[in-house]
């Protein structure tokens, strides 16, 4: 079923809870890079549905236009990106960051990225820079796994202890490269020197020969509700010569941006 924040449901009154909606987000939510196709039996054990129910939703969002169909079998079609980019336009933290991006990417001359943490994943919601041909793109709207990026290391430390042992908890860390971390022991104690120092260091991690370094984004309350990062390739530079060249610059800058939120 669709992943629901608790402080959302511990605040909503049971009367105004629309099911229904709820089940066809979990549906739409349902498909994946590896479950691009689903027929309504797929779809009901993904969903946490009958496969009756399940069926009645797939044709009614393909009737809306969110999915298509040969009578069988079921797809996302590109009208769900409407859903995505109605976010980037309408949502105020990815339109006020921009010239805060481009100071950060004139002072390091390196990819600068905002994202947020959404469940497991980070999600790149504004970025500033030239294209790099990376295997794994960090695009507007792209997810990747947290622990594996510097950014979604720095807002997982910002969890309590009882989160983050949670957390640990219910995942399975995958691997993407001879360096991912995989051990949770390791991981843990990554966390609790970051959340200490307050940014993080990802090297090699999801690509080879790629670094990333973030500092948390704060809001007035002294929360952190997203990372301020940048990427670039490794090359010749050892990780403490990038962090004196970087760090200042990525700081500063969230500093600027705190009472703009």
């Amino acid at each position: 079923m669709i992943s629901v924040p608790s402080s959302a449901t511990e605040t909503l009154d049971r009367r105004d809870w629309i099911a229904g909606l709820e089940k066809g987000l979990a549906l739409l939510e349902s498909f994946s890079e590896a479950h691009p196709r689903l027929n309504a039996t797929q779809a009901a054990q993904r969903g946490g549905l009958t496969r009756t129910a399940a069926r009645r939703y797939l044709l009614t969002l393909a009737h809306l236009g969110y999915l298509g169909t040969d009578g069988k079998l079921f797809w996302l079609t590109p009208r769900v990106l409407r859903l995505g980019q109605s976010y980037l336009d309408s949502a105020r933290l990815p339109r006020i960051v921009q010239p805060f991006l481009q100071r950060v990417t004139a002072g390091t001359m390196e990819v600068a990225y905002l994202s947020v943490l959404d469940g497991d994943d980070i999600v790149y919601i504004a970025r500033n820079g030239p294209s790099r041909s990376m295997n794994t793109g960090y695009v507007l709207g792209g997810r990747v796994q947290a622990q594996i990026t510097a950014a979604g290391l720095l807002l997982l430390a910002q969890r309590t202890t009882e989160q983050r042992e949670q957390w640990l908890a219910q995942r399975t860390l995958q691997t993407y490269t001879p360096h991912t971390i995989t051990d949770k022991e390791q991981l843990r104690t990554a966390l609790v020197h970051i959340r200490a120092q307050e940014w993080a260091l990802s090297e090699q991690q999801l690509e080879l020969n790629y670094r990333g370094i973030a500092v948390p984004l704060r809001d007035r309350n002294g929360d952190a509700i997203a990372a301020l990062s940048v990427t670039m390739p490794m090359g010749h530079e050892p990780a403490a010569d990038a962090v004196a060249r970087v760090l200042p610059v990525l700081r500063e800058t969230a500093q600027a941006m705190r009472n703009l939120i």
